[in-house]
């Protein structure tokens, strides 16, 4: 593979590929998939993934927001597309391009059927999302009776699927609560359908949800980050490939005397004769403040080098005093070998994290 330039996010479609048939390997071949692309497809390119997972059949997509769901649209996505957390300025635009809400609440619920009836809108697709222990969006069981009045005197829209969000599949700690949460849903799915003159899809499970309670796969699942490399868990992470490598260059090397000081507020000061390397990657660019001051560091030929000072916009500087490097060398910030998990550890956050904070202003590039 070429070496780096510049600061890159090299984007490898094999390994989402590959991260796919794993998770499509665990389920049942009439169980449906959702990919999570939310957030730029969590920090890589979303038109690029979405299109890509669209070639290979994906079910159905989920935004957090409107405005990506209308992104996938101008990118040339056709399949169904569910935003999470839909706001009611943006109903029409939904259905202007034909975007599937999931209603949480009944104010939002009675809205969007407002604008879909003044929209002459016949069986509009929505999504019903129940809460069943996270306790940031859903409907409670209380709310079924009114939510089924309220379906029998309308004909603007026809629900879609009924979900909810699993708050801590991951932990094995939280078994009782997850499975609390699996029957909680369980019996609200079921008190629906009575009410309902059809079965709307039935879905609960993110990737922990996938890998961790197969029992609960039902019609459909939902995934974001296993597909970009990540399964929460050391034992699933052997399975996955993350997804994207982040790269750049050293664009300058300075020899350090005893006490001179790097970067903003003199934040690092040297104790001897050391050697620093600017590179083009800073705040602005997902690499948080955060990172600086020794505990964030890089991949320099296979070697860690330490960022030290201040983070910049722009720019980081680190010490490579003890590596074999020149002006124009590659540096690995993460990629399959050097995990963004293991960047993450280092100020206690998540790859989530710092995978969704890479700047749309690094140039991404295509990798098979």
């Amino acid at each position: 593979m070429p070496k780096a330039q510049e600061t890159i996010l090299e984007i490898n479609l094999n390994a989402l590929k590959h991260n796919f048939d794993y998770l499509k390997s665990k389920l049942n071949n009439n169980t449906k998939f959702l990919a999570v692309v939310k957030a730029f497809a969590y920090g890589s390119d979303a038109a690029l993934i979405a299109n890509y997972l669209q070639d290979l059949n994906i079910d159905y997509f989920a935004v957090a927001y409107t405005h990506e769901g209308v992104a996938l649209r101008d990118a040339g996505i056709t399949k169904p597309i569910l935003v999470l957390h839909p706001q009611p300025i943006n109903f029409k635009e939904i259905i202007d391009r034909c975007l599937e809400p999931n209603l949480y609440s009944l104010k939002v619920f009675k809205e969007f059927i407002e604008i879909a009836e003044k929209e002459n809108q016949t069986n509009y697709p929505v999504h019903l999302k129940f809460n069943t222990g996270l306790n940031r969006l859903g409907f409670l069981k209380n709310d079924i009776d009114v939510i089924a009045n309220i379906l029998k005197k309308t004909k603007a829209v026809k629900v879609t699927s009924v979900f909810s969000h699993l708050a801590a599949s991951e932990d094995s700690n939280e078994k009782q609560f997850t499975l609390s949460q699996i029957e909680k849903f369980e019996t609200i799915t079921a008190l629906l359908n009575t009410k309902l003159e059809y079965k709307p899809i039935k879905h609960i499970c993110n990737t922990s949800g996938i890998l961790n309670y197969p029992e609960a796969h039902y019609d459909m699942v939902r995934s974001g980050i296993a597909l970009y490399g990540f399964g929460n868990s050391k034992e699933e992470n052997k399975h996955l490939k993350p997804i994207a490598c982040l790269k750049s260059i050293i664009s300058q090397i300075h020899l350090l005397e005893k006490n001179e000081t790097v970067g903003y507020n003199r934040a690092f000061k040297s104790d001897g004769l050391q050697k620093s390397a600017t590179i083009p990657i800073g705040h602005a660019d997902g690499i948080g403040r955060q990172y600086g001051n020794g505990k964030g560091y890089v991949i320099i030929n296979d070697c860690k080098a330490p960022i030290i000072g201040n983070v910049c916009m722009d720019m980081i500087m680190v010490d490579v005093t003890n590596i074999d490097c020149n002006e124009g060398d590659e540096v690995i910030i993460f990629d399959q070998k050097n995990s963004a998990s293991n960047l993450a550890n280092t100020v206690n956050t998540i790859s989530y994290e710092l995978i969704t904070s890479v700047s749309q202003r690094v140039k991404r590039k295509i990798v098979k």
